[in-house]
């Protein structure tokens, strides 16, 4: 029981074995009555500070003491928030089953746009299986797929397709395709085509894709190569995923199918592929450098 309920303070000794991860100095604090909800000038408790660590035994600790899964700092972070920001898995699986809200709490930012912000696919899927839901619209930000785009994280953007995110959603007039061709991305690019993304369509300023890649540069010769009919495979998967529906695209392992018909439907295989154009040059190549010679292995 705490002797003090719910009230404001300093960084304290709670705060401080929280955040250092000593467990023992946790419970022996519980035991003498410090409060689990105990928080700061800027409204971070000690359960915030497990999570920005990783620390998962006094996370634990503080959920069985009762501490507010759902707290909220000044700038609007809650405790599961700040462990999808740092990647720490183990923590959001836990907040998750305690019953911390996944869908988040700001119109600035939730859960799943800062796991696609930082760069960290393991925490979409556990998110999802709780409730997030993978177009959640943010103001000026978009979804989490224009999020991912936009931070070039080529494995959230992966995740959030094959858990079924809409890849022609906009955000200021922008579709992913827009964001991923501006940056010169032909990763993205050809991930985003593969999973249906319309190089049709236009923004707000009347500009398709292929009119905001750098001229000359990989992105753009994916975007105007010739042959832009799909082939019938990739036609084929994007009609069922879409009958199907994003909540449902799971069910797919259960469909009486081949192993590898279900991998494809899942975009867990190869069997079908947007390719990168032929006969690269060093001139509009990523500029972190992605070996794209490689490019259909690494995927």
């Amino acid at each position: 029981m705490c002797l003090h309920q719910d009230v404001e303070s300093d960084w304290s000794p709670i705060h401080d074995a929280a955040f250092n991860g000593r467990v023992l100095a946790l419970q022996r604090l519980i035991t003498q009555g410090n409060c689990v909800n105990l928080n700061t000038l800027d409204q971070v408790s000690p359960l915030h500070g497990a999570c920005v660590q990783g620390h998962l035994a006094c996370a634990k600790l503080l959920m069985e003491n009762g501490a507010n899964l759902n707290s909220s700092t000044v700038d609007g972070q809650t405790p599961l928030t700040e462990a999808c920001a740092r990647g720490h898995v183990t923590c959001v699986s836990l907040l998750l089953q305690h019953g911390a809200t996944p869908v988040g709490t700001s119109y600035t930012s939730s859960p799943i746009h800062r796991a696609a912000a930082k760069g960290h696919p393991d925490c979409i899927g556990p998110l999802v299986q709780h409730g997030a839901d993978v177009d959640q619209q943010i103001d000026q930000s978009g979804s989490p797929l224009h999020v991912a785009c936009s931070n070039q994280h080529l494995s959230v953007a992966r995740k959030l397709l094959q858990l079924g995110a809409n890849v022609n959603n906009s955000v200021s007039g922008d579709l992913p395709l827009h964001i991923a061709a501006r940056l010169s991305n032909p990763e993205l690019v050809s991930l985003l085509l593969d999973h249906g993304a319309d190089r049709s369509l236009r923004n707000l300023e009347g500009k398709r894709a292929q009119d905001l890649a750098p001229p000359k540069s990989l992105a753009e010769r994916l975007l105007r190569q010739s042959g832009e009919v799909s082939p019938l495979m990739q036609l084929c998967r994007l009609n069922i995923r879409k009958t199907m529906g994003k909540q449902r695209l799971e069910g797919i392992h259960d469909l009486p199918l081949p192993t590898e018909l279900k991998h494809h439907l899942l975009y867990q295989s190869n069997l079908c592929q947007h390719p990168l154009p032929q006969n690269h040059s060093n001139s509009g190549q990523h500029p972190q450098g992605a070996d794209l010679h490689n490019f259909t292995e690494m995927r």
